[in-house]
């Protein structure tokens, strides 16, 4: 268990499309041995598609964890002044994610519990998943990958020819991706192909 007495912060924000590839990941950090606090972005936490229902995520995250889910921005907050998390997650994470991160904006749950992270200088993994990361995000996503504590899960084009500016990260490495900037390090290679 390499992640004795870590505790994790696993933030999910609203490419719902890739929800249920992240869930798997959560369970390995917790059977790694860390403690998981989950936190989600208010269209996770509030929206029903035909990737599932809100209550649903919510629920799982709830049960695999055996913790509360942090769904608002007050929940949010004492993240920072609690120094409560060693490192945090955002699996996926949306290009709108992206976008208001790079540019300062906390308007979310999420959001606020990355600038809590960032604040006590400790590290934050993003797993991106956004349509637009080679193109209008792609400004966003050279910021973070030269932004202090912002470390990356590998990630490649999902669909190059459907979908060419389209960005995921393998989210099967977020555990080895963990793991590496607990140590400063970020896993390399960062591009792949999907």
């Amino acid at each position: 268990m390499r992640l004795e007495g870590v505790t994790v912060g696993f933030a999910l924000t609203g490419s719902h499309c890739q929800l249920q590839d992240v869930l798997p990941e959560v369970r390995k950090l917790v059977e790694e041995g860390a403690r998981v606090l989950p936190v989600v972005s208010d269209a996770v936490g509030g929206t029903d598609t035909r990737f599932g229902r809100a209550e649903y995520w919510t629920e799982t995250l709830r049960d695999m964890t055996g913790e509360q889910v942090v769904a608002s921005i007050v929940e949010a907050e004492p993240i920072g002044p609690g120094k409560l998390l060693d490192v945090l997650v955002v699996a996926p994470c949306t290009g709108n994610t992206l976008a208001k991160l790079a540019n300062g904006i906390t308007d979310s749950p999420v959001l606020m519990a990355i600038k809590a992270q960032l604040r006590n200088q400790r590290p934050v993994v993003l797993a991106v998943s956004t349509n637009d990361g080679l193109s209008m995000n792609a400004k966003n996503l050279g910021l973070l990958l030269n932004t202090k504590n912002v470390y990356m899960v590998p990630f490649g084009q999902d669909n190059p020819q459907g979908k060419p500016t389209s960005l995921v990260a393998r989210m099967a490495l977020i555990t080895e991706t963990v793991i590496g900037a607990l140590g400063g390090r970020q896993v390399q290679p960062l591009l792949i192909t999907s």
